[in-house]
């Protein structure tokens, strides 16, 4: 369970293009800070070769920042 208030949270969804630094990596959707109560399981998404990667459960895009 978070301890962040539920309005900090984001929902993970197609609507949502996210950008992710090095930080962020290995990256995993849904990532830290969202709603993980109504999503979908965790899954790794290989970013590092293309710098772009889609979750194939909620089809949300993240961009990784070079």
């Amino acid at each position: 369970m978070t301890t962040e208030p539920a309005a900090k949270l984001i929902q993970p969804n197609a609507q949502n293009q996210y950008t992710v630094t090095a930080a962020d990596l290995p990256l995993a959707c849904p990532m830290p800070g969202m709603h993980l109560w109504n999503s979908h399981p965790r899954v790794f998404l290989p970013i590092e070769r293309t710098g772009w990667a889609k979750c194939p459960y909620c089809s949300a895009e993240y961009t990784l920042q070079r």
